[in-house]
């Protein structure tokens, strides 16, 4: 991971970007997107040294308001580009960015084969339970009984159960918090940036235009800090029990972490005892031979 040593490191003004926000006033992603420039800041990571994968979503409008290379995909389609950013440049940190109906409609394939991969990465997913681009439409973690506009009684379909199927697929990180808790959300994202493989990061986040569920005082109230409750992310099995029961209370922080796994990348047979990177190979060939075989 390319992460500066210089003591004159980045400022949170270097990730400064004047475009306007359009977010809507109380959004979260305000708050998200003070946490990651702090948490880069912290780690000493200027804006030329990281990739910033946005999908489609009100949270990937964040593409233009702050600085660092950055790229907006297509609606589910994040975490694959950005795997293959990771791969082509293993020394720099590569972040993605979805929201919850990317992340677990259109794009869950991807999600799974992220995970499942243990692609060298950060995935931050904006955890609205709607989606609020497109005016407040149900998602698959949209709760029960709850009136959206396209569905006014609620959702007919059961609602997915997000971290019971995250830990189904053998994750080596999964963090969560709450878009509210800056100093918590950089706490985690520090971690996550420097974990090892694929950071699966679940920020519950205010929408106070179309979620009227799980407002910013009902998130206020709700969660807690479970780090600082003595919870070991080393157990695996506490570490489900924290992220599964939510009937009171919502365990946030570093849920679980595993450094022992090696990423795809490490287990790629090609790359063994190879020391550059992919993107330090790319050289200009000439192929004028080999189409004149085809004219």
């Amino acid at each position: 991971m390319a992460i500066s040593l210089d003591s004159n490191g980045p400022g949170v003004q270097d990730y400064y970007c004047g475009t306007e926000c359009t977010w809507c006033d109380g959004c979260g992603d305000y708050g998200i997107m003070a946490a990651v420039k702090r948490a880069l800041v912290e780690l000493k990571i200027h804006p030329h040294e990281v990739a910033l994968c946005f999908d489609i979503g009100c949270h990937g409008n964040a593409s233009d308001k702050m600085l660092g290379y950055r790229i907006h995909g297509l609606h589910g389609r994040i975490i694959p580009f950005a795997a293959g950013a990771k791969l082509a440049n293993p020394n720099m940190p590569v972040i993605a960015f979805g929201g919850d109906g990317a992340s677990f409609s259109e794009g869950v394939n991807h999600l799974v084969h992220g995970i499942r991969s243990h692609y060298p990465m950060t995935f931050v997913m904006h955890n609205n339970a709607n989606y609020g681009l497109t005016k407040g439409q149900a998602s698959s973690v949209t709760w029960q009984n709850q009136p959206m506009n396209i569905s006014p009684n609620g959702i007919p379909e059961d609602t997915l159960q997000s971290m019971e199927f995250i830990f189904s697929l053998q994750p080596t990180f999964v963090a969560r918090s709450w878009s509210g808790d800056i100093p918590q959300m950089t706490r985690v994202l520090k971690a996550a940036i420097q974990h090892r493989g694929f950071a699966f990061v679940d920020i519950l986040q205010a929408c106070p235009t179309y979620n009227k569920f799980t407002s910013h005082e009902w998130l206020l109230e709700h969660c807690f800090d479970a780090n600082e409750k003595g919870h070991d992310p080393s157990d695996l099995e506490a570490a489900k029990k924290v992220a599964f029961d939510t009937t009171d209370r919502v365990g946030c922080g570093i849920l679980y972490q595993n450094e022992d796994h090696p990423t795809f990348y490490e287990r790629l047979k090609p790359r063994e005892g190879v020391k550059t990177t992919a993107v330090e190979e790319v050289k200009i060939t000439d192929v004028s031979g080999l189409m004149k075989e085809f004219i």
